[in-house]
């Protein structure tokens, strides 16, 4: 939620995002306001904690798609792959 909050998402969204009742928001909007700090904290350690784990699955994923972007490709795949680029350059072509 405090997220939504420091995004300044409007309070509807962030009601209907949760699916609280107005008394389940009012309540915990209460209760970050009384405990701003506290909450902030565990926010921090939150998004580190989140970081960390982007950057693992980002090193994880950038040796395993070097991977397999070193394999030759199979004539049937890059068969496929060039007939996707010419319907993607047609339909680019009738957008202009």
């Amino acid at each position: 939620m405090i997220y939504y909050l420091k995004a300044e998402y409007p309070r509807k969204y962030i009601r209907d995002y949760y699916d609280l009742t107005d008394e389940q928001i009012d309540g915990a909007l209460s209760y970050i306001e009384t405990h701003r700090e506290a909450v902030e904290v565990e926010y921090q350690e939150i998004m580190r904690q989140a970081e960390e784990t982007r950057q693992y699955w980002e090193e994880r994923n950038r040796e395993h798609f070097a991977r397999i972007a070193a394999k030759p490709r199979r004539p049937e795949s890059e068969a496929l792959r060039l007939k996707i680029m010419e319907r993607r350059r047609q339909r680019e072509a009738r957008k202009k």
